[in-house]
């Protein structure tokens, strides 16, 4: 009765594995051997999300030159034609157009003119000279740009640890596969046995129907298993970009336990925590543009036109530049709130930063000791592995002359199977960790 429940309690465990799993997808007919290597590379070439970080870049580079405004010169074309009977502006198109007379100060004249016409080319142009707050917009602008270049960094670092996740829940997928193929085996034997042993009437109808009830479960979790190994191949095509159909064949992991240095704690130079530092320096940059705009601002402007009374005609010329200082010194406290508004955002930004840091080193710690528990699980799986493995010879051989029943051998066989398979978890748990430790103490070069 024990070695019954042991067996059950194997079927159950592949059965919550199962369970955990995606639902089942269409059947696949296709496969491809695939290392980690190539996955990882796959996931960082074609992976939608590093386009659109990749995008998010362009689009803070560009905003980047936007800024260059700030000390291009600004030049602008226009061609205006007007007709007019205003004393005053039909008396001022004709000093425009250089073309004033004697007779154009008679009184009568001046107070009811006939309908003047003036066609006007102008060339205008406005330089930038000192505009600090736009000075250091340029300046918080380009942090951006930075940010953004530590943000396409994170985010190939965790789609890396995503490709080696799912390549290890493949892997898993394969084992449960094959432990359950071993249990089938297992409970075809069993059944065959029983049902002999039935035909003999040396045991009753219900150990027959219990063992038909086994095989049908082994063999439905071995079909949901089959098809897992089919999900975890398209979570795997789905990362690298790459349509779904595709069942792939993946490489043994290793199963030796490698030391890791557990003083390593989080660095500040990790991507996140770059940009977030990033984030909080281009909000400096902001304050401090708003503190200039108290400051005056200098610029130079100029402009050149040509006035004729006919259409296309360039008959006089003029020209006018100057220097413009401009003084803003009352804005109704609007830049005093801007720079309240940003000097509280610019708080949050650091206290979330001091939280992250405090929040990557507890998950550290605690990945820390989870792969501890994990390789301490491999060592005592593997002792287990060893001695079900001497248990079933020993049982095989005690068989063999007589001394105990087929069940027996049975039972021993699929407790290897059960070992076997959970030597498999242990190693995808201490795998999937140690790649977890890696994506958390990952550091960048400055």
């Amino acid at each position: 009765m024990r070695r019954k429940n042991k067996f059950l309690t194997f079927i159950v465990a592949i059965v919550v594995l199962l369970n955990s799993m995606p639902a089942d997808v269409s059947a696949q007919d296709t496969s491809s051997n695939l290392t980690l290597n190539d996955a990882i590379a796959a996931t960082l070439t074609n992976n939608s999300a590093i386009k659109l970080a990749t995008f998010e870049e362009d689009i803070a580079a560009s905003n980047y030159k936007q800024t260059e405004a700030v000390y291009l010169p600004q030049v602008g074309f226009s061609y205006t034609a007007m007709s007019t009977n205003n004393p005053l502006n039909a008396f001022g198109f004709k000093l425009q157009q250089k073309s004033i007379t004697q007779n154009d100060f008679s009184p009568d004249l001046l107070n009811h003119p006939s309908g003047t016409s003036d066609f006007t080319t102008k060339l205008e142009v406005q330089q930038p000279i000192i505009n600090m707050d736009m000075w250091y917009k340029r300046k918080a602008a380009d942090k951006q740009i930075e940010l953004y270049h530590y943000k396409t960094q994170r985010t190939k670092e965790y789609l890396t640890f995503e490709a080696q996740k799912a390549y290890m829940q493949l892997q898993l997928a394969y084992d449960a596969v094959k432990a359950l193929e071993e249990a089938l085996q297992t409970t075809q034997t069993v059944y065959t046995f029983t049902n002999n042993h039935y035909q003999q009437g040396l045991v009753q109808k219900s150990d027959v129907l219990n063992a038909e009830v086994r095989l049908a479960a082994v063999k439905s979790n071995l079909a949901k298993a089959k098809s897992n190994v089919s999900n975890a191949s398209d979570q795997l095509s789905l990362l690298m970009g790459k349509p779904g159909g595709k069942i792939y064949k993946v490489s043994a992991l290793p199963t030796e336990i490698t030391e890791i240095d557990s003083a390593t704690k989080v660095a500040a130079s990790r991507s996140d925590l770059l940009a977030m530092q990033k984030a909080i320096e281009a909000t400096d940059l902001m304050i401090k543009s708003s503190k200039m705009s108290y400051l005056p601002k200098l610029n130079a402007f100029g402009s050149y036109q040509l006035n004729d009374k006919r259409m296309l005609g360039f008959g006089a010329n003029a020209y006018l530049a100057g220097v413009q200082l401009t003084w803003n010194i009352f804005s109704g406290n609007s830049i005093k709130n801007t720079i309240n508004t940003q000097t509280l955002e610019r708080n949050k930004l650091a206290e979330q930063l001091t939280d992250q840091k405090d929040q990557s080193q507890l998950e550290l710690n605690k990945a820390y000791r989870d792969l501890a528990d994990a390789q301490n699980d491999i060592r005592q799986q593997k002792i287990a592995v060893d001695q079900a493995s001497e248990a079933l010879n020993i049982l095989q051989n005690r068989y063999q002359q007589g001394l105990v029943n087929t069940t027996d051998v049975l039972m021993a066989a699929t407790q290897l199977s059960q070992q076997k398979f959970t030597l498999s978890q242990a190693v995808f748990t201490s795998n999937v960790t140690r790649a977890y430790i890696q994506l958390l103490t990952s550091s960048t070069n400055q």
